[in-house]
């Protein structure tokens, strides 16, 4: 899935958060999106997930112009095409590891849940309550969920954050897979271990696209 950027900007309650930014997101690549704290990463994420309505400029995603879709249309999307990972891991904690991944009860029982679970680590918890999974688990879960609903594309704002090195090269390694099976991946990051392994950044500081591979 191919995501343009074209001269967007955001302005938040009279304050520019970031103004005249464009790039170009390929499918099949891992973006990250970096920039000094408070530069609008999380924003410009938002934007591109069609969260955050941008002030300027238009956002096409495979070479159709999104930027005015109305509620529907961005709910139509999010259900057929994308997900999010998110910082703070978006599980629901009293419900169990098979129900966070797929949202469906039926759906949870499923062999391929169970399947997904042992890929990221997390083989024979799917009955046990999220609540008691650590900080690591609850990420990769966030990624099982991904890889269950097959997105085109992936959106994570600071995926690795707070995690000791295993467990961020887990999440690494999780990322650069669904790539490898055909999602784009976008993240905001802050992370440079993580900024290596990605195939371009989109640097907010310097308002730019830096390609780091090819």
């Amino acid at each position: 899935m191919e995501i343009k950027a074209k001269n967007i900007g955001v302005a938040i309650k009279g304050k520019t958060i970031f103004n005249n930014v464009s790039f170009e997101i390929k499918s099949n690549e891992m973006v990250a999106i970096t920039g000094a704290s408070g530069s609008g990463k999380t924003t410009l994420l938002n934007c591109l997930g069609l969260i955050q309505t941008i002030s300027s400029g238009n956002i096409l995603i495979n070479d159709k112009n999104v930027t005015k879709w109305n509620d529907k249309q961005k709910t139509k999307f999010w259900h057929e095409h994308a997900t999010f990972i998110y910082q703070d891991y978006g599980i629901i904690e009293d419900e169990t590891v098979s129900y966070n991944v797929t949202f469906n009860k039926r759906q949870s029982r499923d062999k391929d849940v169970n399947e997904i679970l042992k890929n990221v680590g997390l083989d024979g918890r799917g009955k046990e309550l999220a609540s008691v999974l650590s900080g690591g688990e609850k990420q990769r879960l966030g990624v099982a969920r991904s890889i269950f609903k097959n997105a085109n594309v992936i959106y994570a704002d600071e995926p690795t954050a707070s995690l000791d090195a295993k467990n961020r090269q887990l999440v690494i390694d999780l990322l650069k897979r669904r790539v490898q099976s055909g999602a784009t991946v976008i993240l905001a990051t802050h992370d440079e271990r993580l900024v290596k392994e990605c195939d371009k950044i989109i640097d907010l500081s310097k308002f730019e696209t830096i390609l780091n591979k090819g």
